[in-house]
Parts: structure tokens; C-alpha cells; sequence
């Protein structure tokens, strides 16, 4: 394991933000008890939920979720209370109120004062990354990946071992427990996210027919695994993970999404399969049964090869052949046909690429998407192509925007 020095492992922070004006929660995992951790066992619907009235409590942590990511985005230069006030909204007296009970709970620190401008210098608060962290699991086909996650997202340790996804549920979970225990080092983290392939519910934590693996559909992976860890879990598709992570940064990337405004995106993931993780508005959207996605399993030749899924024709199956033939750039170009396909259904901002085959042939892969994008936006006339970029994050990419399934709803982000 490389487990990057000067991170100590940090105990659980006692009544951290139950709320606002009352009693402290139970430790670190309960940060904004009433929000509760969206996917977890016992946990909340999340922001987005339709839920009816408003409850004082959660719109207190929602306020405090406020303060604290603007803690974290400011980073180590820190943020006065009186442009947290004029950032949030709030009054003075609330941001005071709420900045204290970080400060108690371990949270958010002095950072220094500013220049004087004639009054009392202000003091700036910054967020203390060791406060907390997060666990985030990669179970791809053939590899797992752990990492250890501060509050800001930062690595703080890392395991990569094989995987065999096929080798049963029992002897993965065990497998996947091993490595967040080796991982932990004496950490009380606030749970696990585990991000693997489609499809899943995403609400349950159950797995649906995922592609070649036909074994897992209807396992109930995010009980199994909260069960032999004793931790809260949340499971995710590998391409919602990632695109998350992207959303709301990570670690050495702070910061918002990567198009202004909270803009829209799509993440496209080539590795041992094919799919998309979609940011709309800013927001990571799964769809109404969680199933939001699935990419790699349009049809784009009626005639193709037969895919794993079923299907002949399929996206995943003609990249993947592609790449196995040694043509990557035909499977770039296959790859924009559906980056096009998306770029028209639903007029986002930027194509990200990212997974395993990508990276081996970054070039050909940007050059081969961007041109097939190019020349759609010379057809239709409308002025410049949608952009095409590498994802941030590299090989554990997933595995970091897994752990952002814990960690980003703390701070109000992440949630759809």
C-alpha cells in the first residue's frame, strides 16, 4: 500500500453538525445527521427528492453544507466569515454561529488574518482535510482499486490488486473487505462508496445483469458489503463515480464543474466496457429508476457483431474489436458517432474520455472523437464543435469519485 506521509489517521469527530443549534451526532459517519447519506442504509433521499415542507433541522445542515464547501474550495489560503455571509447569503450571526460549531467539531481552523483596511483585521477560517475521510472502490472486471480520501477529496493512501468479477459474490465482497481493511490503518472513515459496471439501482444498492456477468443480477451488493465492514456503503455505476468526482473535484482540483455555470458534460468511459456518466446542470443524472447511462449498448449497427449484452451492433462491442484488431483509430471514430449522438440528444457542453483503453491511446482518441464532432458542427452550421477532453483523475479516476459518493454530499453537492 502507498499511504502518503503526513496524513496521520484521524479518529471520529464527536457531534459533528447534527445541526446547528442542537445536540452533537455520533461521530464523523453522522456529519448532518438529518441529511442522511444518500444511498445508505437509513439514509436520506438526498437533495433533489421532492420531499414536501421544510424541515429546520436539514435546511440548518444545508446551510452549514454551504459554509463547508466554500471551506473547501477556498483551500489553504482560507475565507473570511463576512464573504461567507455575502457567498451564502446568510447573516452574519448565522455564519458565526455555524463556523463555531465547526471549529468545535474539529472541522475548520484559523488560517491567519487579513491586511487591516482600517478596522480589526478579519480572521479567515480554512477546512481541515484530516477531519474525515472516505473510502472509494473500483471493482472493475479485472482489478480492484481502493483509495483513502481526505475531506477535500486527496488521496491518502492506495491499493490495486486483480479482481475477478466472475469469480462469485461471496469471494468478491470478502476480497473487496480485505482491501478496505488493509486500506484503513486505523481510520473510522464515513463509509464506502464502490463504484463497478452497470447496470444497478443505484437507490438499493442492488445489481441488475451486468454485462457478462450475469450472476450478479439481483445481488444486493451494498447490504452484503455494509454488513461485513460495519460501515455505511454506496454503490454506483463506475461512470457516475467518475463523472461525479469531476463535478464537484477532487483533491488537487478543487473546485466546480469543468464548463462554467454548473454546465453539462458527458463522461465517457472506454476500459474492459463502454458507458457514460452524464452531468446536467452540474448534477450527475441516473434517471428515474437509476438506470441513466448505458452507452455503451446503443445500436449503431443493425448487422454488427454480437455483443456480450445480447445485442448485435453495439457501440462497446465495435470500440472493443476495434482495439483488439489493433484499429484504434476506426474505434475512435465509433466512439464519436455516439459522443455525436449525445452531444445532439441532449446539447451538452463537453466530452470528457477516460478508462483504461483511452488512456493507452490518448491522441488517437481525442483526435478521432473531436474530428467526428467537428465535422457534425460543420453540417449543422451552429459555430464551434463541442469540446473533447481527457478526464481528470487518471487511472483512479472512479475509485476517487467513488469515495465522492460519501464525501460530496457534506458539502451539498453531488446529488440528484
Amino acid at each position: 500500500m502507498q499511504r502518503i506521509p503526513g496524513n496521520p489517521g484521524v479518529p471520529r469527530t464527536s457531534g459533528v453538525l447534527a445541526d446547528e443549534g442542537g445536540a452533537g451526532g455520533a461521530g464523523v459517519s453522522g456529519v448532518f445527521a438529518h441529511q442522511g447519506v444518500p444511498g445508505s442504509p437509513g439514509g436520506g433521499a438526498g437533495a433533489g427528492a421532492g420531499t414536501a415542507g421544510v424541515n429546520l433541522p436539514a435546511l440548518r445542515s444545508h446551510n452549514a453544507a454551504l459554509v463547508l464547501d466554500l471551506l473547501r474550495t477556498a483551500g489553504t489560503s482560507g475565507i473570511s466569515r463576512l464573504e461567507l455571509a455575502e457567498r451564502t447569503g446568510l447573516t452574519p450571526q448565522a455564519v458565526s454561529k455555524i463556523t463555531a460549531r465547526l471549529r468545535a467539531d474539529g472541522l475548520a481552523t484559523e488560517a491567519g488574518r487579513l491586511a487591516s483596511t482600517g478596522g480589526k483585521p478579519r480572521t479567515v477560517l480554512r477546512l481541515v482535510p484530516e477531519a474525515g475521510h472516505a473510502v472509494g472502490l473500483h471493482l472493475d472486471r479485472d482489478e480492484l482499486t481502493a483509495v483513502l480520501c481526505d475531506l477535500t477529496g486527496a488521496v491518502v493512501a492506495e491499493r490495486r490488486t486483480p479482481l475477478d468479477l466472475g469469480a462469485g459474490a461471496d469471494a468478491v465482497v470478502e476480497g473487496a473487505a480485505g482491501e478496505v481493511a488493509a486500506l484503513l490503518g486505523g481510520v473510522s472513515p464515513l463509509g464506502v462508496g464502490v463504484a463497478l459496471p452497470g447496470p444497478l439501482d443505484h437507490t438499493l444498492g442492488v445489481l441488475h445483469r451486468v454485462t457478462g456477468f450475469p450472476e450478479w443480477d439481483g445481488f444486493a451488493l451494498r447490504e452484503a458489503l455494509a454488513g461485513r465492514l460495519g460501515l455505511p456503503v454506496v454503490v454506483d455505476k463506475d461512470t457516475n463515480a467518475a463523472a461525479l468526482g469531476v463535478a464537484v473535484g477532487t483533491g488537487s482540483r478543487p473546485g466546480p464543474a469543468p464548463v462554467a455555470g454548473g454546465g453539462s458534460f458527458a463522461y465517457l468511459h472506454l476500459g474492459t466496457g463502454l458507458g457514460a456518466g452524464l452531468v446536467i446542470g452540474g448534477v450527475v443524472h441516473r434517471g428515474a429508476r437509476t438506470g441513466a447511462g448505458e452507452f455503451g449498448h446503443q445500436v449503431i449497427q443493425l448487422d454488427g457483431p454480437l455483443c456480450e449484452c445480447g445485442n448485435r451492433g453495439c457501440i462497446e462491442v465495435l470500440c472493443l474489436e476495434a482495439v483488439a484488431r489493433g484499429t484504434v483509430a476506426e474505434a475512435a471514430r465509433v466512439l464519436g458517432a455516439g459522443a455525436a449522438n449525445l452531444v445532439g440528444l441532449l446539447d451538452i457542453d463537453l466530452v470528457l474520455l477516460g478508462g483504461r483503453t483511452v488512456a493507452a491511446h490518448e491522441e488517437v482518441f481525442l483526435r478521432g472523437v473531436g474530428a467526428v464532432l467537428e465535422e457534425r458542427a460543420r453540417r449543422e452550421g451552429g459555430g464551434a464543435a463541442v469540446p473533447v477532453r481527457l478526464a481528470p483523475g487518471g487511472a483512479r479516476g472512479v475509485a476517487e469519485g467513488a469515495a465522492q459518493l460519501l464525501l460530496a454530499p457534506l458539502f451539498g453537492r453531488g446529488e440528484g
